[in-house]
């Protein structure tokens, strides 16, 4: 067909967009959806494979990043369409949308004799245009949550960061999912859309999709240009200082997003370190006995809860935590059970374990040695093994 009867449906700007996103969001779901079921078969070969959680994890904040810094470019673009060009608030939805949904069940359905006539975009677009805006808010505010979880329970209470979690986990789900079924289906089998790549449709495939717009393209075309270049001309210098400062103020906000705050085990004073003495000659016996004040661990333990961790937490723990009610850590099973707050252990991670960092504190009653805390800490990485 020829060049003639194609129409202009994306610009190049937009289609950069385009790539842009599905860069971000696919980086998104492949890292993010295994840590959500850290603990299974599959998301752990795929974690491993990808280099490990750590790894796993910056991959997933650096596409987190470019997926915002992509919304910012959005927005630019949104704002030169409509005040340079005064193209309107196409992606707005209107009553027609509704009817046009209803009247594209019925035609479905055999109960309505043809499809509905759309413009611009159609219901079912803008559906998953604003479902991606819903989706952005509750992955940057959830994300923004987790990602700074001491400033945020510095105003909220901790049960907000596994709220956030779970809500930032069942998004990403729901989004991976409505791109597979609804937009593969829509877009790539149903018939295969290519004006996001190409930014062209033909003129059939205008008057199949999105008759009313055709009919647009075709009396301004009869018209002529509507806008002399010069009215162009005095928005643009308009608007490019104004879009320059308000995108400066977005990367600067996008900027402060990520480095709000330090991780949590910077957070934590180091511990002190100092050389030990230990003479090659014997020690004078002492004319009365030490009387040391914790039982020492015994050399060569298993470094479980029964071999070797369990005594450390009945010797030092045992008076305040050892019965009913609150946080008990009579048990391997009372202890990773946690009290009122949460879990005290987090297997797998010590930095993040409350008990770590209040043992690191140096305030707390029953305070661990330094090698009493260094044994936790390899305890609780190595996943907190009871046996």
């Amino acid at each position: 067909m020829s060049e003639q009867n194609k129409y202009l449906r994306f610009a190049l700007g937009q289609r950069i967009e385009h790539i842009l996103l599905i860069l971000s969001f696919t980086t998104l779901v492949v890292t993010g959806i295994p840590q959500k079921y850290v603990g299974s078969g599959w998301a752990e070969s795929m974690i491993a494979l990808m280099g490990g959680i750590e790894l796993v994890r910056i991959i997933h904040r650096i596409a987190a990043t470019l997926f915002v810094l992509e919304t910012v470019y959005h927005v630019i673009l949104l704002g030169y369409k409509i005040f340079v060009l005064r193209a309107g608030w196409s992606m707005i939805p209107s009553v027609k949308d509704l009817r046009d949904g209803v009247q594209a069940f019925l035609y479905n359905l055999g109960f309505a004799k043809r499809r509905p006539r759309m413009g611009r975009y159609t219901f079912d677009e803008k559906m998953e245009y604003w479902a991606l805006i819903w989706g952005l808010i509750v992955m940057v505010v959830t994300g923004f949550m987790m990602w700074n979880p001491i400033a945020t329970t510095s105003v909220l209470p901790g049960q907000i960061i596994p709220a956030a979690k779970v809500a930032h986990g069942g998004e990403a789900l729901l989004a991976a999912l409505a791109i597979i079924i609804w937009h593969t289906y829509h877009v790539h089998l149903r018939k295969f859309n290519k004006s996001m790549w190409s930014g062209t449709l033909t003129e059939e495939e205008m008057q199949e999709d999105h008759p009313l717009e055709l009919e647009e393209i075709k009396v301004s075309q009869a018209k002529g240009p509507e806008l002399p270049d010069a009215t162009l001309d005095q928005r643009r210098n308009i608007y490019y200082p104004v879009a320059s400062l308000i995108g400066a103020l977005l990367v600067v906000g996008v900027y402060w997003f990520v480095s709000f705050e330090n991780t949590s085990i910077t957070t934590i004073p180091p511990e002190e370190s100092a050389v030990v003495f230990s003479p090659q000659t014997p020690t004078p016996f002492p004319t009365a006995a030490p009387s040391p004040t914790s039982a020492p661990v015994p050399t060569g333990a298993a470094l479980t809860w029964d071999g070797s961790i369990g005594a450390v937490f009945q010797q030092k723990c045992g008076t305040c935590h050892g019965g009913a009610g609150g946080l008990s850590l009579k048990t391997y099973a009372d202890a990773l059970k946690g009290g009122s707050n949460g879990p005290v252990i987090v297997a797998g991670d010590a930095a993040g374990s409350p008990l770590v960092t209040l043992q690191a504190g140096g305030n707390h009653p029953g305070l661990f040695s330094a090698d009493e805390l260094a044994q936790v800490k390899e305890w609780i990485d190595a996943g907190a093994p009871e046996k």
